[in-house]
């Protein structure tokens, strides 16, 4: 068993500066600046145990590194990564939970009241001068008071977004695949029958097959002309050509979203909405979270090396066993 200062670690593609630095203090860091096999010669391949990745790494990728053991993911959303597949292959797969779930709860609710009060649009009257010069910001047509909320995916993060909206005196409702049961929160087995139940639809969901484009045109009509839609979880769960029709149309009233179907291009049309209010997937994006989001990948690795338990496989990976490295 090779020791952690010993191991060889694939950094593929753009990574956390933190993380990074962390990465370079226990191992041997190899830095891809894009996500592409080309610029690791075929001689440097063999010598690849471990790689970390922020984002996607293709299968052919994996085919590519014939000694790869591990990948750890920079993130709690590892969609970008064929766990299956890579356990499959024996090759075990980890992400961060629980370090960014408050980050990301926090940044919902910043984003919701930006949303519902149109407090970007305020501070733009305000720093445009037309307060003083064309009056006080127009009264705005939405409040959180007396709301019902939606929130699909009430995992670690989604409950984290629950706990905060019951102080705000919210009422909360749910769907995930299968009814929770160490929460009083009213359960709808269809995310349409939840989109029709409350006013304001929170997806907090990973990504992956199923739940893509889950957020389609007819659970945008079930949310209804008043309903407001919020997206911290991944683009992938929504139609976007649907939301932007939805938008425009009146089939639902605002929608405020951190993620995008293809990033970092947002589309046009939804930019030109002034009913929507769009951040460049920030939920998470606060140094300190970062930073801890990063030792978890490096801890990950440190215990995969020592022949110890990993601290955070993903469920495909302790499916199938792969929760600490073979002392060999």
């Amino acid at each position: 068993m090779p020791q952690p200062n010993d191991a060889t670690v694939l950094v593929f593609g753009p990574f956390n500066a933190d993380g990074i630095a962390e990465l370079e203090r226990r191992f041997t860091a190899r830095k891809l600046q894009k996500r592409d096999l080309a610029e690791l010669p075929e001689a440097e391949r063999g010598a690849i145990r471990a790689v970390a990745v922020a984002g996607h790494i293709p299968n052919d990728a994996i085919d590519a590194l014939p000694r790869l053991e591990i990948i750890a993911h920079f993130g709690v959303g590892y969609d970008g990564v064929d766990a299956a597949y890579a356990a499959s292959k024996g090759i075990a797969v980890t992400n961060t939970p629980d370090v960014l779930t408050e980050e990301v709860a926090d940044t919902t609710l910043g984003l919701l009241l930006m949303t519902v009060r149109e407090l970007g649009q305020a501070e733009a009257h305000a720093r445009a001068g037309h307060w003083e010069a064309k009056g006080p910001y127009p009264l705005t047509r939405f409040s959180l008071r007396g709301k019902t909320v939606g929130i699909m995916g009430l995992g670690r993060i989604g409950l984290a977004i629950a706990r905060r909206l019951e102080a705000f005196g919210l009422t909360i409702a749910y769907h995930n695949r299968s009814r929770r049961s160490d929460v009083s929160y009213t359960y709808h087995d269809t995310l349409a029958g939840l989109a029709k139940a409350v006013d304001i639809l929170i997806v907090a969901a990973p990504g992956g097959a199923s739940t893509d484009k889950a957020v389609n045109a007819d659970v945008l009509k079930a949310l209804g002309s008043d309903g407001i839609f919020i997206n911290i979880g991944r683009g992938s769960t929504v139609d976007e050509p649907a939301l932007i029709a939805a938008l425009k149309d009146g089939t639902i009233a605002r929608a405020g979203l951190d993620v995008f179907a293809d990033e970092p291009r947002i589309p046009a049309e939804l930019l030109a909405l002034p009913n929507a209010v769009v951040l460049p997937h920030v939920a998470s994006a606060s140094r300190d979270t970062r930073r801890a989001m990063g030792d978890l990948v490096a801890d990950n690795l440190s215990a995969w090396f020592a022949g110890e338990p990993l601290p955070t496989p993903v469920p495909e990976s302790v499916k199938a066993g792969l929760t600490r490295a073979k002392v060999s």
